[in-house]
């Protein structure tokens, strides 16, 4: 296989089963391709170690690329992050065809060019290894959410009527157990149905419990983490998911910059002339971090209940919740990143007293 000294950056463009390589020397002329197969994990270490130590390489920063880093800085190597779309952008702006092969000669173009356009945050383990058990817990939690909304549409098409606040309470439980149990008023496949529902939501609330505690201990508590929980509706699990979905907060130039990466931020493709009617089709976007987006909105919710100057905020945005709820608590997940940025930026726990303008003392 190839041992070239001469090796002086490489693009590797990752897929499931296999990655694609492209290595270069330092006049960026083409050494050799080569196919790295992933099923044999040793093979592919093999494979790395013959490339010089110390070798940059380019990936794309698609799913899955981080076991690849890894392994690149576990072979002395250094991995570098690219941003999948701005690299797909580059290759059609320049009229050419989509293939691994070029796909991994367009990565290992990349090392040269300056500035670097293309470079995206590489995510440290220890970071990655924290977002994995938080979006464990998210996923759990939504589970849960899915479960008892089932459970209230099981009621509904029977017509059974409660008078819980919280259904899921200790009182509403012994009254959803007991409604399983009894032979009226549900039919035989409505009872079973609501049994396995409340078995399922046993197991999750157990599990999210369980791993609740693993987190405890695992998350270390830290002051950029405090600032974020110092916020109205964030609690310390929120504020420990925004820190770790946000990661390095000088990557954002400011606190637009993070809530466009929070698909928080509408989107428009205005085109021609304008009307004073209310602008159509407009969006948050689908790039930028998903769990950020979670994050934001139900701390949102919470703000609005705990915080006077994000319910009047809200209130404004939707004439007191009479309308466009949705886009109310959209908006104020909005004016809520902008604010804990603000905070975390300039080292300052949120205070509902509003700092004193410059000069006006």
């Amino acid at each position: 296989m190839k041992n070239d000294a001469r090796i002086s950056h490489v693009g590797l463009d990752g897929h499931r089963s296999f990655s694609q390589v492209t290595a270069r020397d330092a006049n960026n002329h083409i050494l050799f391709r080569q196919r790295l197969d992933h099923a044999d994990r040793q093979q592919l270490r093999n494979q790395l170690a013959r490339w010089p130590k110390g070798t940059p390489v380019v990936l794309e920063g698609t799913f899955g690329w981080g076991w690849l880093a890894d392994e690149l800085q576990q072979a002395s190597h250094d991995p570098h992050l690219a941003s999948s779309r701005k690299v797909a952008a580059w290759r059609e702006a320049r009229g050419m065809a989509k293939s691994n092969t070029i796909d991994g000669d367009l990565l290992s173009e990349l090392w040269l060019q300056q500035p670097r356009w293309w470079e995206v945050w590489l995510v440290p383990p220890e970071v990655r290894d924290q977002r994995e058990w938080l979006r464990y817990r998210m996923a759990l939690v939504q589970t849960q959410t899915m479960t008892k909304n089932r459970i209230h549409a099981t009621l509904h098409r029977h017509g059974i009527l409660h008078g819980f606040s919280d259904l899921f309470g200790k009182a509403g439980r012994q009254f959803l157990q007991t409604l399983a149990e009894a032979d009226e008023p549900l039919r035989d496949s409505a009872r079973q149905t609501l049994l396995g529902y409340l078995r399922l939501l046993e197991q999750v609330r157990r599990q999210i419990a369980q791993v609740t505690r693993t987190i405890r201990k695992l998350v270390s508590h830290n002051p950029q983490g405090e600032l974020w929980r110092s916020l109205p509706g964030i609690g310390w699990v929120l504020a420990y998911t925004l820190q770790a979905e946000v990661g390095d907060l000088a990557r954002f130039p400011d606190g637009r910059h993070l809530a466009s990466y929070s698909l928080l931020t509408p989107l428009a493709n205005d085109s021609g002339e304008q009307d004073q009617e209310t602008p159509m089709g407009r969006h948050v976007g689908h790039a930028g971090r998903r769990t950020l987006k979670w994050a934001f909105i139900e701390a949102a919710h919470g703000a609005i209940r705990k915080s006077k100057s994000f319910r009047a905020f809200f209130d404004r945005r939707t004439d007191g919740g009479k309308k466009d709820k949705n886009r109310g608590y959209i908006a104020t997940a909005h004016q809520l990143c902008l604010v804990g940025f603000a905070c975390v930026k300039k080292q300052r726990r949120y205070t509902e007293a509003r700092p004193a303008r410059p000069g006006s003392v």
